[in-house]
């Protein structure tokens, strides 16, 4: 178990409240739409449901299809992820 997961293991209150933020940014309307554009694209491209395990992604490259367990919490070009882990570029 990584560090990040230890620890909201250990904290339900801390666990609760990233929950509760967690649902509140999923729910956004551009959230929401973002998500969409995904599927939708999953759908047209055949790759939904299939059991290749890839999926589509935003990157500055445009639409990428990358596996999905690469696709979770990858370091991708996309600015939110490089500054959550800490990087300034």
């Amino acid at each position: 178990m990584k560090k990040t997961a230890k620890f909201y293991a250990t904290h339900p209150e801390a666990r609760a409240k990233k929950a509760a933020y967690d649902k509140a940014n999923d729910s956004r309307p551009e959230r929401r739409a973002r998500r969409a554009e995904l599927t939708k694209i999953n759908r047209e491209k055949g790759t939904a449901g299939n059991g290749d395990g890839k999926d589509w992604s935003h990157t500055k490259n445009g639409m990428v299809m990358k596996k999905a367990s690469v696709n979770r919490g990858s370091k991708s070009d996309s600015r939110g992820d490089v500054r959550a882990r800490g990087n300034k570029r």
